[in-house]
């Protein structure tokens, strides 16, 4: 085991699965719903050397479009996925499903994930129902994680258009729908008007680190902020490595983040093993900060370790 601290895993309870499939919903993304178990999940952790892992669900979360079992759906995720990591401590932690676009009862499920659960942050889509993080009509929300200091993981979502005949949303669309949220927070000045939320920006925060001085000129062309700042927020998110720990991405994603900010990703289960194992290849230890995951999640502090 080399101790690795996977930030981007997922979970697939049985229940949520069989909700999904009840709303015609079997293959998130493009992928379809894989087989999932805390067991299963901990005999990969072990041949891949992940010590710990914070599970999450992930696109389309607890809201398809309508939002009356949303609130419903997130409680019984949430409740469910604590009691995982009470029952396998230094193994998981979790990010807590939210309801967006619904606020108001996003806010009362971080308020209640955060302080009651135990949950180790949140997982926030890129979009909701079309309206991106950096929406202002998303402050009430940022506002509580900010007086938390919570740790906040940007998955991407379905982009909201159509998708196109022989390409997979995971396969790009994901990768532009992170780059879209990371533009949208740092245009509307999330990072520094709400800046104790640490934002981890799954696969690599998309397209962010190779077209970061495009985006920049862009927001100061938009709002007329200094440029050297824009570029700050944006090499301050987080990064995780998912699906992209390779030797063309991996050293443009490190030479970009601020020390430190580059975190280990797997995508497991809805990345099969075969996908792990073949970006492990390049998952250098060195450059990807396990003692700083260990920081951002207090729970990780006594994980086990090399």
């Amino acid at each position: 085991m080399t101790g690795r601290i996977d930030v981007h895993q997922h979970l697939v309870p049985e229940q949520y699965a069989r909700w999904l499939r009840s709303h015609g919903v079997d293959a998130p993304g493009g992928r379809p719903l894989p087989s999932w178990s805390p067991a299963e999940a901990l005999e990969l952790m072990e041949r891949q050397g992940i010590a710990t892992a914070i599970l999450s669900l992930t696109t389309p979360g607890a809201y398809l479009g309508h939002g009356s079992d949303a609130a419903y759906v997130a409680r019984q995720a949430n409740e469910y996925a604590a009691q995982i990591a009470a029952d396998h401590p230094g193994r998981f932690g979790f990010f807590a499903t939210l309801t967006l676009p619904d606020v108001k009862a996003a806010v009362a499920e971080a308020a209640h994930a955060l302080d009651e659960l135990s949950a180790d942050g949140v997982m926030l889509l890129a979009n909701s129902g079309g309206t991106y993080l950096g929406d202002r009509a998303f402050d009430p929300l940022m506002a509580v994680l900010d007086e938390h200091a919570a740790v906040v993981f940007v998955h991407p979502a379905q982009l909201p258009g159509p998708v196109i005949e022989g390409i997979a949303p995971f396969t790009a669309d994901f990768l532009l729908d992170t780059t879209r949220a990371a533009f949208n927070l740092v245009k509307q000045d999330v990072p520094r008007r709400f800046p104790r939320i640490r934002f981890i920006l799954a696969h690599a925060g998309g397209f962010v680190p190779y077209a970061a001085h495009r985006l920049a000129i862009t927001v100061f062309g938009e709002t007329g902020r200094d440029l050297n700042q824009v570029l700050e927020d944006l090499s301050g998110f987080y990064f995780d490595t998912a699906l992209s720990s390779s030797p063309a991405a991996l050293p443009s994603l490190t030479s970009f983040a601020k020390p430190g900010h580059v975190l280990y990703g797997s995508d497991w289960p809805f990345a099969p093993e075969l996908a792990v194992a073949y970006f492990n290849t390049w998952a250098d230890d060195d450059a990807i900060n396990h003692h700083n995951a260990r920081e951002l999640f207090p729970r990780l502090k006594e994980a086990p370790r090399a």
